[in-house]
């Protein structure tokens, strides 16, 4: 994803790790009002003259909403992917996919950088920016510029996997709302000079696209972890507790046992866990949520 001032870098181990939950999660049912706008709008000029969609790729790590999409769509496509660390970079260029759902071919090249340049101009001869993972890493400033530069390009916007706040967990412990509030704190967190919009993220940038003139619809796209997702479950337990015991150290000694309740039934097989996120589309067009 892209790695503004302040944020954290992403290795790739944990992006390939998560691939499969977000692949699961990701909301299909958007897929459809997208193709139909992409094939009612006109195609602008693809690199090298030819017609076909021009896919931006916002934070795109090592490619892995590419993976996805690409093969979802059809016609050509050539993917602009985006992203501040080079390491990924290299990655996503390597792995995407060479043909649409139809057998069409599909392109790609790299953009280092983040998404601070990021202007309607710039989107021209955009058909479609994405992003995945991406909306609560940001200040509110920067998404609402990035809502200036996909509504003011008439351009959609396809951004996936924005967590909510809430966590489901099973069987459930007396520490899961304290745990759960203080992570949501953290995510909120001013970081490098730059305050996260975190949880508050969806509503955000619902509310940038829809005064923008855009047609916002939503969609729940939860990680479902446990069963054969325990390494990822284990992953993400010592993480979501890492960070609340950091936002609140008063919580530490609790937040140790609870963390050994947790992974030994996650170990045992007996841990369910749903990570709630948020799916958006955003049309050009009449304003209104869906």
């Amino acid at each position: 994803m892209t790695r503004l001032t302040g944020s954290p870098r992403f290795c790739p181990q944990w992006l390939q790790l998560r691939e499969r939950a977000d692949d699961a999660a990701r909301a299909p049912e958007l897929l459809r009002p997208l193709r139909d706008h992409l094939a009612a709008a006109p195609a602008p000029e693809r690199f090298g003259g030819t017609d076909g969609l021009v896919i931006r790729d916002l934070g795109c790590g090592t490619a892995a909403m590419g993976r996805w999409l690409a093969v979802r769509l059809t016609g050509p496509q050539h993917w602009v992917l985006q992203d501040h660390d080079p390491v990924l970079l290299a990655q996503a260029a390597l792995r995407m996919p060479s043909t649409a759902a139809d057998g069409r071919p599909v392109t790609a090249v790299t953009a280092y950088g983040d998404i601070a340049g990021l202007t309607a101009a710039a989107l021209a001869d955009t058909s479609l920016v994405t992003a995945s993972a991406l909306l609560d890493l940001l200040t509110r400033d920067e998404l609402e510029a990035v809502a200036a530069a996909c509504t003011g390009a008439g351009c959609p916007a396809l951004l996936v996997l924005s967590v909510t706040g809430r966590v489901e967990l099973a069987p459930p412990d007396p520490l899961d709302a304290a745990l759960s509030a203080a992570f949501n704190a953290h995510q909120r967190r001013a970081a490098g000079g730059r305050r996260l919009l975190g949880p508050d993220a969806v509503a955000a940038a619902t509310g940038a696209f829809v005064r923008r003139g855009a047609r916002v619809m939503a969609r729940s796209s939860p990680w479902q972890l446990g069963g054969p997702e325990s390494v990822l479950t284990e992953r993400w337990l010592r993480g979501w507790v890492g960070a609340a015991r950091e936002q609140r150290p008063e919580l530490a000694a609790e937040a140790d046992g609870y963390l050994r309740r947790r992974l030994e039934s996650c170990a045992a097989g007996e841990l369910a866990v749903a990570v709630h996120h948020t799916d958006l589309l955003a049309l050009p067009g009449a304003a209104a949520v869906a």
